[in-house]
């Protein structure tokens, strides 16, 4: 594939260092930077033939296959519109858009316009996640109750993060974009989203939009996603799902502590990882960033399903509905009751009711529960159906 990057900055250099690397076929052939020494900074590093500070230059480059837009927020739609017009395959980075109309219009514009496109989400990427979600999906731990997600750091690396009218919202929007698909991810992308109930507030950073903030959203099939996020956490980058079924449970750590453990006093340190905050004392470093963070999974499934002619796993209409649960959470933060997901699209399953929890033991029985004592005799914790009256068994 040849690549035109949209973006010079920190996650177009991780995109490119991801893009170049893994098929070893792939090739930014053209880089577009709002700023002149950046885009040649960039073609230099990359050995990139083409650079430009015009956005549809790039886009409509003839050498050009596909464009992966790297930049800031609110600038997405205005480049998909391009890659619309000019009918090259789009892929973007997260969020889709600045709220879930910026991103409806997106979804409707490429698919008007019979292009691929494709939704950046690494996280559902990463090595750990693929292997999990397998399990999930194979009922390893049965019927999936409760995804939690929880990514902190310290705050995102440039200006217009911080800037509520160029990104849209806060850490919300940065990070739960991540978390709230990663927890669908697990309940089932099929499965619609119905409520959100969400805290959110700014406590530490001096900006408009919240630095912190904590959500559930409600699922039809009864299942409950939630989302830990912030941009106050001190200590580096934290990842971690959770995942809770009826017959199992899933624990990940993705990034600060993943077994590499190492000590130094800051003599020759460097960059230890994303996020890090220190290069001395005991750190935590990743030891392959970009495959841990998804980037080599994610762009492989998007090029492999490109050249196929399928929709790759994460497409711009996941984004739309991750969008819409972003509105209901800021709805909710605002109001302090459960708000309704506003869905406009949905083409997942519908009428679906919550899963009884009753385990039939006999005729006469439901099972609440069995274990095996420390003294050899398995117990049986009974409820009459009937009388509804707790009883227990011991079988020796």
């Amino acid at each position: 594939m040849r690549i035109a990057m949209l973006g010079a900055g920190f996650i177009g250099r991780f995109y490119a260092d991801a893009l170049q690397g893994y098929r070893s076929k792939d090739k930014v052939v053209s880089i577009y930077a709002r700023r002149e020494e950046a885009a040649k900074q960039f073609a230099a590093d990359y050995n990139c033939a083409h650079w430009t500070t015009e956005m549809e230059e790039a886009i409509a480059h003839p050498d050009v296959d596909v464009v992966c837009i790297s930049l800031p927020n609110h600038i997405h739609e205005i480049a998909v519109m391009l890659c619309c017009k000019h009918k090259k395959a789009v892929m973007t980075t997260k969020p889709l858009g600045r709220n879930a109309e910026e991103a409806k219009r997106m979804l409707i514009a490429v698919e008007e316009a019979g292009i691929f496109n494709g939704y950046l989400e690494d996280l559902v990427y990463t090595p750990k996640f693929i292997k999990a979600s397998q399990s999930v999906k194979e009922g390893a731990i049965g019927r999936v109750l409760w995804a939690k997600s929880r990514e902190t750091h310290p705050g995102p690396h440039s200006e217009w993060f911080w800037d509520i009218n160029q990104a849209g919202g806060g850490c919300i929007l940065d990070l739960g974009c991540h978390c709230i698909e990663i927890a669908r991810s697990y309940i089932g992308k099929d499965i619609k989203p119905i409520e959100v109930m969400c805290w959110a507030d700014t406590q530490v950073k001096p900006i408009d939009a919240e630095d912190h903030a904590i959500g559930l959203v409600k699922y039809e099939n009864g299942a409950i996603g939630q989302f830990e996020v912030s941009w106050t956490f001190r200590g580096g980058l934290d990842l971690r799902d959770e995942v809770m079924g009826t017959e199992g449970t899933i624990w990940i750590n993705s990034f600060l502590r993943t077994g590499f453990e190492m000590f130094t006093t800051g003599k020759g340190g460097d960059y230890i990882a994303e996020k890090a905050e220190s290069d001395r004392g005991w750190l935590f470093p990743v030891g392959d960033e970009l495959n841990e963070l998804g980037y080599n999974h994610m762009f492989m499934d998007m090029f492999n399903s490109m050249e196929k002619g399928e929709a790759p796993k994460e497409t711009f209409y996941d984004g739309y509905i991750v969008n819409s649960i972003i509105d209901a959470a800021y709805r909710s933060a605002k109001s302090k009751l459960w708000e309704p997901v506003k869905l406009d699209i949905w083409r997942g399953k519908t009428g679906l009711t919550k899963e009884s929890h009753l385990v039939e033991y006999d005729a006469e029985h439901y099972l609440v529960k069995e274990e095996m004592t420390h003294y050899g005799a398995k117990k049986l914790i009974l409820k009459n159906k009937i009388t509804g009256k707790i009883s227990e068994q011991t079988i020796n």
